[in-house]
């Protein structure tokens, strides 16, 4: 792959993308093209929180120097949302996505396709709808010296979901084509073992004394992503069959590969500069279990960002209600995104 450069703009723009899965339109169309399906559309990757007034007002709150937020729907905008709002850009997904990959039902080919978004910045934090700010955050906290703040910690892959072990395993085999890890590990030790990181850096140098000249894995935290259009380019370029099959598919399927792919492509270029989170990230399994803590830890802001994750064993209507109340306990008043 040839090497992206970070361009010296510092727009940094925000990418959320969601789906309403109770808009019975979405319904019909979703049934209507997939028919049998053999791949994965589970009901919980659609089904809708109802607090992405959340996720807009804490934006406002704790991150008021973003340049824009692109809210990515499927002709699915919120009734409350703001199309007049200075900052929001509103995107369907047939406004950037190849029309030989619509509709989609996967957030694959939504995600691989979003450097097409017209006038997105070359820097952008991509996430999801369960990941949310809950405290003041930095720009040098997701781009520093123009390059996304991030670390390239590597692990042997440990993921128990059976679909995305597949589709971790795919982005390592595709990178594996382009890259021989022990030529990166010395054109990038000072990033890769950087002592910003100094917990990460030494599980590294355990892990290199394997001498393995492929990459076994990284560690992929379901967090939001800082990105460079570029990285999506460059990706595309050496490896288009695999993203079109991906793109091609109209729900997940074992032989993906996912958006990981573009930040690991940033690590092997060194295109990113060492930053540690600490403690101020958290990712949730949300299930019964655990639904009255996730609630108090919204209210006193224990994490500066979060990801609330769908666990199946969740009762589903408590668990929203309970949440939702917290976060309208910790953030009341209307952003300028609402009417």
């Amino acid at each position: 792959m040839s090497r992206a450069k970070a361009a010296p703009d510092d727009r940094i723009d925000f990418v959320i993308i969601t789906v309403d899965g109770n808009d019975p339109e979405w319904q019909k169309k979703k049934n209507r093209t997939l028919g049998i399906n053999d791949g994965d559309a589970r009901t919980i990757r659609y089904r809708s929180w109802d607090n992405l007034q959340y996720w807009f007002r804490a934006v406002e709150k704790f991150a008021p120097w973003v340049n824009k937020v692109y809210l990515v729907t499927d002709h699915q905008a919120p009734k409350w949302i703001n199309p007049d709002c200075e900052k929001l850009v509103l995107v369907n997904h047939d406004e950037f996505i190849p029309e030989k990959y619509l509709p989609t039902f996967s957030s694959h080919p939504i995600e691989h396709n979003l450097f097409r978004i017209k006038g997105l910045s070359e820097k952008f934090v991509y996430f999801n709808d369960d990941m949310f700010i809950r405290g003041p955050v930095t720009p040098d906290q997701f781009f520093k010296n123009g390059l996304p703040s991030d670390y390239a910690l590597e692990e042997p892959m440990t993921v128990h979901d059976p679909m995305f072990a597949h589709i971790v395993t795919n982005n390592i085999l595709m990178l594996n084509e382009h890259y021989r890890r022990k030529r990166v590990l010395k054109e990038q030790k000072k990033k890769f073992y950087s002592p910003v990181y100094f917990k990460g850096m030494l599980q590294n140098r355990m892990l290199s004394v394997l001498k393995r000249n492929v990459f076994f894995g990284f560690k992929n935290t379901h967090m939001p992503n800082s990105m460079l259009k570029s990285s999506f380019k460059a990706v595309w370029e050496r490896n288009f069959e695999t993203l079109d099959a991906t793109c091609s598919r109209k729900v997940r399927r074992h032989e993906d590969v996912n958006q990981y792919i573009y930040v690991q492509y940033q690590y092997v270029n060194g295109l990113f500069t060492p930053y540690d989170w600490g403690g101020t990230r958290h990712l949730y399994r949300c299930n019964d279990g655990n639904v009255d803590r996730i609630a108090k830890d919204i209210v006193r802001q224990k994490y500066k960002m979060i990801c609330i994750n769908e666990a199946d064993e969740l009762d589903f209507e408590y668990a929203k209600r309970k949440i939702n109340a917290a976060w309208e306990e910790l953030l009341p008043e209307k952003s300028s995104f609402e009417l």
